[in-house]
């Protein structure tokens, strides 16, 4: 049995002081206080007096390889961005180098709090080799399309992947539509068919651009949104990304679906200098989760930091101090994506899954600890993350990665 000691405990539930979560194999047992261990048979102990714990942080849309791309094209609108300089790039991939920058994006992602990526990418099975290895929990798909884009995105690699890795404890596989501008209607529905046969997520971006919703609008006579519901996808299984340019219209309907909309506020910010209607959505009961996206248009996998620019972009969009609250962005980074996925995770209670996060608050900025989550959300950063620990494991401790034997 493992035993980590924080003087403060946090989740978007609750504050405690001065408690011990007790984990016994890959979940949490219990929660006593300090004096409380003596009565069990504790192997391994972490954590103490300084020190914050955290449900993981889940990483609700990720490109982890794309860490190969960081400082390449910035400052340009996202139609630009993608056709110009990152596809071309990306045809120039070998399985090799996605292996290795997806070792490096996961990692980064890791040391900053993340403890479930969701990826989504071509070469995805390198991708999932190098979450297996370090030891995250990982949902990943192949990214797929069909009207544009290289050929390693077609549909047949996509179920390959999924049927290769879905036995797997850590690694989920799903199901990964690139755009609803470059996927056809045929494309959605065999798609669709799978999931509905294999139980399997849907991760797709969702109106991200204005040329996005121009193109599906000019082919299909609909917005994104109305085009996934008449395809029959928009359900609770379905996770939809960025919804930068949602109609009020698309708004109510997809509250209405039961589907989770990602939220990647540094990211769409910089790309299309927008916000989603987030508020909105959230509202009007639609479930949000957080992601960083990738370290091109991030420019880092930090999901502290990212919840910081959650709250403070919202209020910008809203003109509204109110809108987004703390409390509510770290839901998003928590709950929001463990309710997405499906998973026991983002509270530490007892018989949740023991992915957790310890920071260290022996810093000025913690200070004077009169609101530890305001803290957390407003004042500290990824590297604040001493350890973390996925399924009951300690994969990252102070700079290193247990799992891992070497990087390249």
């Amino acid at each position: 049995m493992k035993a980590i000691l924080a003087e403060y405990i946090l989740d978007t539930n609750k504050v405690l002081k001065n408690k011990a979560v007790l984990i016994e194999g890959n979940i949490i047992y219990d929660i006593v206080d300090w004096e409380g261990t003596k009565d069990y048979d504790i192997d391994e102990i972490y954590g103490g007096e300084g020190y914050l714990l955290i449900p993981g942080l889940i990483n609700a849309h990720t490109h982890v390889a794309m860490t190969k791309f960081r400082g390449l094209g910035d400052d340009l609108p996202l139609d630009i961005w993608l056709n110009e300089v990152i596809w071309p790039m990306e045809k120039e991939w070998s399985e090799e180098e996605i292996y290795k920058w997806a070792l490096i994006g996961i990692a980064e992602a890791i040391s900053n709090g993340s403890t479930t990526i969701n990826d989504h990418y071509f070469f995805a099975n390198e991708i999932a080799k190098a979450a297996k290895e370090l030891g995250v929990r990982a949902f990943i798909g192949h990214t797929v399309m069909d009207i544009q884009g290289p050929e390693t995105m077609n549909l047949k690699k996509g179920f390959k992947f999924f049927k290769e890795w879905k036995k797997e404890e850590l690694i989920t596989p799903t199901l990964a539509p690139h755009a609803t501008d470059t996927c056809s209607k045929e494309l959605l529905s065999e798609i669709k068919e799978f999931a509905e046969k294999e139980n399997a997520l849907i991760h797709m971006h969702v109106s991200q651009s204005k040329e996005e919703v121009l193109r599906v609008k000019r082919r299909e006579g609909l917005l994104p949104v109305e085009y996934l519901r008449d395809v029959g996808i928009l359900e609770k299984s379905f996770i939809g990304v960025h919804g930068v340019y949602l109609s009020e219209k698309e708004v109510k309907i997809y509250s209405q679906s039961g589907a989770t909309l990602v939220h990647c506020p540094t990211s769409l910010a910089k790309l299309e200098g927008e916000i989603a209607p987030i508020i909105a959505l959230w509202e009007k009961g639609t479930n949000i989760a957080l992601g960083n996206d990738c370290a091109v248009s991030n420019n880092t996998m930090d999901m502290i930091l990212e919840m910081k620019f959650a709250a403070i972009l919202n209020k910008v969009k809203m003109g509204d101090p109110t809108k987004a609250k703390a409390k509510e962005v770290f839901y998003w980074a928590t709950l929001g994506g463990a309710k997405a996925l499906g998973i026991k995770a983002g509270l530490i209670e007892k018989g949740y899954l023991a992915d957790l996060v310890l920071i260290n608050t022996k810093k000025l900025y913690f200070l004077p600890k009169d609101n530890i989550l305001s803290h957390l959300v407003y004042s500290a950063k990824g590297n604040d993350v001493e350890k973390v620990f996925v399924n009951g494991d300690l994969i990252y401790d102070l700079g290193k990665f247990t799992k891992l034997l070497k990087f390249f």
